[in-house]
């Protein structure tokens, strides 16, 4: 420990206090309930002393801490209601926001990245950052040419906090785990990790935004940001001009609100791949942006942050998975048993019965069953609840299936989407969405 930077250190130890904190306010709690404090009262007390200090340290911290902050907050919506209250507030105020670092350490790295001569091309910076996340913040600018620009400028020892936060993170997941029961921390976390080389890549981050801001460049319902340049660490890009961000519209958005945005983003979500050969694998409600229309036109979806992306091997998402959703949706489950044991979810020498798999899937597989359905947190805790309930079927089949490497990415992305629709209550024509995007799914 004492080769360790002083500020490396720092944030371990903040890190390892967490579940520490955790274990001494529950104690405490116990001690409240013995001396006749009623049970609701000491849990409601519990849940927010804990949720303000974890989520107050992964924000600060940024790094790989604030980005597992990010992950958890779209599985708000799958917490039963009297332990999400007490979280949402600090869960959804990191999918829009995290503290600023000194403008002058952001003309630091620009020199150093960009060149001595980058306030050339850089003619000029707002100091106040527009927006900040895990390993960079953004600020506004304009380029030579005179068009307004958002500057994203990765912090210093970001790479290192990222790795050394995530290690961490994997060794105390048992310890945070009970603030969320029911989410495999240990498997985010591993997760995390294996992203994280690319995320701290900007360059990489550059040529996937290229791809999509070409592909989406004149589309009526979607918008990209065009890159204007890009280096390992700073990353250019044309300004988007929105309005907010779905964080804002799953706190006080109109209904029609919810139903538009919720619509554009599983559109994006499902289209994109097709288009691109790839998917946006970071959809947590900061990335999206609400965009005025043009002309009177619909407001349209603004998308952000491509660091995380699955590069995909077939050109859009695999066919083989849309036919598994389509059996499923005419309940032949025996096929479907076969298909799945064919696809690796099932591996060699594991039984799985057609009607348990059927328990477990059936409710999943809802929303592609009907021309129209309406996502909502109670229905995202109902599945949550079953899927967790050892005594149950869907538990029993879930342990026995086999989650194939190249479907992992795909997979968390998927839920998510889910999480971000359940935490907007939008409904959306799902099946329709399906049927046009979903390779294997319509036919």
């Amino acid at each position: 420990m004492t080769d360790l930077p002083r500020k490396a250190v720092a944030r371990t130890a903040r890190l390892a206090a967490l579940p520490l904190g955790y274990a001494g306010r529950s104690a405490i709690g116990l001690g409240k309930r013995l001396g006749g404090a009623p049970a609701d009262a000491v849990m409601s007390d519990l849940q927010q002393r804990t949720a303000e200090q974890l989520f107050r340290t992964l924000g600060e911290l940024k790094g790989g801490a604030m980005k597992l902050g990010q992950a958890m907050s779209i599985f708000e919506a799958a917490l039963p209601e009297d332990m999400a209250g007490p979280y949402r507030e600090e869960l959804t105020r990191l999918q829009d926001s995290a503290p600023p670092m000194p403008t002058i350490t952001v003309r630091e790295i620009l020199a150093r990245e960009l060149g001595a001569d980058w306030k050339d091309r850089l003619v000029e910076l707002d100091p106040v950052p527009a927006a900040a996340a895990s390993i960079g913040q953004v600020h506004r600018g304009r380029w030579a040419d005179g068009r307004e620009v958002a500057i994203k400028v990765q912090y210093p020892g970001a790479s290192d906090a990222m790795r050394s936060d995530l290690r961490q993170l994997g060794r105390i997941a048992r310890g945070i785990g009970p603030v969320f029961p029911g989410i495999d921390v240990k498997a985010l976390v591993a997760e995390l990790e294996e992203r994280v080389t690319e995320e701290l890549d900007y360059r990489l981050e550059a040529e996937a935004q290229t791809v999509f801001a070409a592909e989406y460049a004149d589309d009526p319902e979607i918008v990209v940001p065009g890159v204007v340049a890009g280096t390992e660490q700073v990353l250019v890009t044309d300004w988007l001009e929105s309005s907010g961000s779905l964080a804002q519209v799953i706190r006080d958005g109109s209904q029609a609100e919810r139903d538009h945005y919720g619509q554009l983003f599983v559109r994006f979500i499902f289209g994109s791949p097709a288009r691109t050969g790839m998917l946006h694998a970071d959809p947590h409600p900061g990335n999206f942006r609400t965009v005025p229309g043009v002309d009177g036109s619909p407001d349209r979806l603004g998308v952000l942050d491509f660091g995380a992306v699955a590069r995909l091997a077939e050109r859009g998402l695999p066919r083989a998975l849309g036919s598994l959703i389509r059996i499923a949706c005419i309940d032949d489950y025996d096929a479907l048993v076969d298909a799945f044991r064919e696809e690796g979810f099932i591996r060699e020498r594991i039984r799985v019965d057609a009607e348990q798999l059927k328990s477990y899937l059936g409710p999943f597989v809802e929303p592609a069953k009907v021309e129209q359905f309406t996502f909502s947190r109670a229905w995202m805790q109902e599945q949550f609840r079953r899927v967790n309930d050892p005594k149950g079927d869907a538990f029993s089949v879930m342990t026995r299936l086999n989650m194939p490497p190249s479907y992992l990415l795909i997979h968390r992305t998927w839920v998510g989407g889910v999480g971000v629709l359940s935490q907007l209550g939008a409904t959306v024509p799902f099946r329709q969405i399906l049927t046009e995007s979903l390779p294997g799914f319509g036919s």
